[in-house]
C-alpha cells in the first residue's frame, strides 16, 4: 500500500513463504524422532527445539501418534522435516501438530496420504499453515478429508474463483442430489469448501484484505441466492403461483428480493459477519393466483421470508451457514419478515428515521429478484438522500449520539482499546466518516450513492470533499483493521472483533497478520504500535473532518 511521494502509510507484511527443502544439518535429523526408537528426551528436546513449540514432550508424542504403523512411519519421516518448518512458521505450532493428529485419525489411509503429501509439497505446506493458523479451517478439513486433493486439483493459492466458476461449480454440487434437504446439505458443504479457498488465499496473503471482504461477499450472494432458489421452487410447487398481470404485457411470477445490508451490503464481509437482510416482495399490481390453497401473497412471502431464514440460520449435521440478522427492516423486529415494496416506501417516506438513511446507504439486491430490488432502492432514493430535509440539520448531531453511545458500550465492556470495530478511531468511526460525507453532499453528487466503504472514500477524495491525505490513509487504515478482523474471526469463526489481553495471543494474532520479527515478542511490540497509531489518526480526522454542530 502507498502513499503520497511513494511512502508507505502502513508497513507492507509478508505473509506465508512455500518452504525451501530442508537439508538436516549434521547431528540435526528430523528423522530421528521418528526413526529411533531409542532417542534420549534431551536429544528430542533438542531436535524439536527449533521449531518453536511450546511443550515438546505433547508435540513428540503428537508426531508418534500420527506415525501409525513401521510403513507410515517411514513415509511420514520421509515429510517431517518440510512439516516441522511450516509448522514452525504459524501462529500456533502446537495446535499445528493437534490437527494433524485429529486429521489422520478422521479415517484417513496414513500411506496414501503421506505418499500425495510427498509428491504435492505445497499441499503439505498449506495443510500445516491451515492447522496452525484457524482451527476452524481444520475442522472443515477433518469433517471431509478428501478435500486435500481438490486443493491440489483446484489450485486454490494460483486459482481465484469468478463468479462464473463459483455458480457452474455450485450447479454441479447441486445437481449431484435431488431431495429439498440434500440440496440444502450440498449447499452447505459447497460453502465450506470454498471458504476453506478463501482462508488459505489470505493467510498467504495471495488475497488482499479487500479482496478477502469482496470474495467472502461474492460466496455469501451465491449462497444466498441458491438458498432463495431452492425455497422458492419447493413453496411454489406447495401453493401454486403468485402472478401479476400488466395491460398489454405477458403474465409474470410475482418477485420477491433479498437486499444485503451492513457489511453485506457494502462487499466487505468478514469470516463470521452477521448477514443482515431485509426481504421485499412485489404488490404493486394486480395479482392473479393459481393457489392450491387459499393463501394471500402476503401470508406466501412470509412462509418464503421464514423458511429462508431457518434455511440460511439452522445448525445442521453439515454446519450452520450464517446467523441472519433481521432487525434493520422496517419496523425492526416488531414488523413482519418481509415487507411489500409499496408498505416499505411509504414507512420510509412518512417514518423512516437518520440512522436508516446511513443504513440503506449500503443495501443492495443479492438475491431473488434483484431487478425488483433495484426499482424499490429508486423509489426510497429521496428519503436516503435527504427527503425534506435537504440541509440534513441533524445528521452530524445523530452520528456523534450513536457514537458516542457506541464508545460508552465497549467502554463497559472494558474494551475501549482492543475493540478494532467499535473503539475510538476503529472501523466504525471511519465508516461514519464516510457515510456522513456521503450523505451531506449526495444531493449535488448522486454518485455517492455507493455501498462500499473504499470506493466511497475515493469518490469523496476525487470530488474533493476529503483531504487526499486524509482519505488516503482513511483507505489503508480501513484495510489494516479489516484485515485484524479478518484474522480475529477465522480462528475458531466466532464474531469478535477484540484483541485478546493475553500477550501469546496477542502474538498469535500478529504473526496471522504477517509481522515475522524475531523474536516474536518484537512482532507483537510492531502490531500493537501500529494499530495505535493508526486509531489515533483516525480519532484526529473524524474530529477535524466531522465537528460537533452544537
Amino acid at each position: 500500500m502507498i502513499g503520497r511521494a511513494g511512502c508507505s502509510l502502513i508497513p507492507e507484511r509478508k505473509g506465508f513463504q512455500m518452504p525451501m527443502i530442508n537439508t538436516p544439518s549434521p547431528g540435526f535429523d528430523p528423522h530421528l524422532l521418528l526413526l529411533s526408537p531409542d532417542l534420549a528426551s534431551s536429544d528430542v528436546a533438542k531436535l524439536l527445539a527449533p521449531y518453536g513449540f511450546q511443550d515438546w514432550k505433547q508435540a513428540d508424542a503428537n508426531l508418534q501418534s500420527m506415525a501409525g504403523n513401521p510403513r507410515d512411519r517411514k513415509l511420514l519421516a520421509k515429510i517431517l522435516p518440510d512439516l516441522l518448518h511450516a509448522v514452525s512458521g504459524t501462529a500456533d505450532p502446537d495446535q499445528a501438530l493437534r490437527e494433524w493428529v485429529r486429521y489422520m485419525d478422521a479415517g484417513n489411509a496414513r500411506a496414501q496420504v503421506f505418499e500425495f503429501l510427498a509428491q504435492v509439497p505445497h499441499v503439505l505446506q498449506l495443510l500445516c499453515v491451515l492447522f496452525g493458523n484457524s482451527p476452524a479451517m481444520a475442522e472443515t478439513l477433518v469433517r471431509d478429508p478428501m478435500l486435500i486433493y481438490w486443493i491440489e486439483g483446484e489450485h486454490i493459492l494460483k486459482s481465484r474463483s469468478t463468479p462464473k466458476r463459483l455458480q457452474r461449480a455450485l450447479s454441479e454440487t447441486l445437481g449431484l442430489v435431488q431431495a429439498y434437504e440434500h440440496k440444502l446439505d450440498a449447499l452447505r458443504r459447497f460453502y465450506r469448501r470454498e471458504m476453506l479457498r478463501i482462508g488459505a488465499r489470505d493467510l498467504f496473503r495471495v488475497s488482499s484484505a479487500a479482496e478477502t471482504a469482496q470474495s467472502l461477499s461474492r460466496l455469501v450472494d451465491l449462497v444466498i441466492h441458491a438458498a432463495y432458489q431452492l425455497v422458492n421452487k419447493k413453496l411454489r410447487e406447495k401453493y401454486g403461483m403468485f402472478c401479476q398481470q400488466r395491460p398489454g404485457w405477458a403474465t409474470s411470477e410475482t418477485g420477491f428480493v433479498v437486499l444485503g445490508m451492513g457489511k453485506l451490503g457494502g462487499r466487505e464481509l468478514n469470516y463470521s459477519s452477521d448477514v443482515d437482510l431485509i426481504y421485499v416482495y412485489a404488490s404493486n399490481q394486480k395479482e392473479n393466483r393459481v393457489a392450491k390453497d387459499e393463501i394471500s401473497l402476503g401470508e406466501f412471502f412470509q412462509l418464503v421470508a421464514r423458511e429462508l431464514t431457518r434455511v440460511l440460520s439452522i445448525a445442521t449435521s453439515e454446519g450452520c451457514l450464517f446467523r441472519v440478522d433481521l432487525r434493520l427492516r422496517p419496523e425492526g423486529v416488531a414488523g413482519p419478515l418481509a415487507w411489500s415494496n409499496r408498505q416499505a416506501v411509504q414507512y420510509y417516506q412518512t417514518r423512516g428515521r437518520t440512522w436508516e438513511r446511513l443504513a440503506l446507504l449500503r443495501a443492495r439486491p443479492i438475491a431473488g429478484q434483484r431487478s425488483l430490488g433495484q426499482a424499490f432502492l429508486r423509489q426510497i432514493r429521496p428519503f436516503v438522500m435527504g427527503g425534506e430535509d435537504p440541509a440534513h440539520q441533524n445528521l452530524i448531531e445523530t452520528v456523534h449520539k450513536l457514537r458516542t453511545e457506541i464508545h460508552r458500550k465497549v467502554l463497559r465492556k472494558k474494551e475501549h482499546e482492543r475493540n478494532v470495530k467499535l473503539s475510538p478511531g476503529g472501523i466504525r468511526d471511519i465508516e461514519f466518516i464516510a457515510q456522513t460525507l456521503q450523505l451531506l453532499h449526495v444531493v449535488t453528487h448522486p454518485q455517492l450513492l455507493e455501498s462500499n466503504t473504499i470506493t466511497a472514500l475515493q469518490y469523496l477524495q476525487a470530488l474533493n470533499l476529503l483531504q487526499a491525505a486524509d482519505g488516503k490513509f482513511l483507505e489503508e487504515a480501513y484495510l489494516f483493521l479489516r484485515d485484524i478482523e479478518h484474522k480475529l474471526q477465522m480462528v475458531h469463526e466466532l464474531q469478535t472483533h477484540t484483541l485478546p489481553n493475553d500477550r501469546s495471543e496477542l502474538t498469535k494474532c500478529a504473526i496471522r497478520m504477517g509481522y515475522t520479527d524475531q523474536p516474536p515478542s518484537s512482532a507483537t511490540t510492531k502490531f500493537l504500535a501500529h494499530y495505535e497509531s493508526i486509531r489515533t489518526r483516525v480519532q484526529a480526522i473524524y474530529a477535524r473532518t466531522l465537528s460537533w454542530p452544537g
